[in-house]
């Protein structure tokens, strides 16, 4: 499989029984349908990338899902933290937040009420 973003190789996240993916280069992660759910109590494990490094390529949004191909990526803002875009195929419904997305995601603070004011609208 090769990053949606960066078009680097992923590779396995060895962690549980999971079926998900980080990128070598840019350490985004690849996460297949509800192990965004089950892996967030690991997210310091998961999601190991450095935040400004993701926060480039968050700026790269019209991407292809690495397992159906020839998907277009749906653009998505978490509704409880609207800070936080990532993301998601309507097929198979896998996720791909960037680096330190998925730690931002797994832990909700006070910091992100005010990021969240501030947030600006996904166009």
């Amino acid at each position: 499989m090769q990053c949606p973003k960066c078009a680097s190789p992923m590779e396995p996240i060895e962690l549980m029984s999971s079926l998900s993916q980080r990128c070598t280069q840019c350490k985004g992660l690849w996460l297949t349908m509800g192990e965004n759910r089950l892996l967030k109590a690991e997210a310091d494990r998961v999601d190991i990338g450095d935040a400004q490094v993701g926060e480039h390529y968050n700026h790269i949004d019209r991407i292809k899902c690495p397992v159906c191909f020839d998907r277009q990526l749906v653009r998505m803002v978490d509704a409880q933290q609207p800070h936080i875009w990532f993301e998601s195929c309507s097929n198979c419904f896998g996720r791909f937040y960037d680096a330190g997305e998925f730690r931002d995601y797994a832990d909700h603070t006070l910091r992100d009420f005010f990021l969240d004011l501030d947030a600006p609208e996904r166009v």
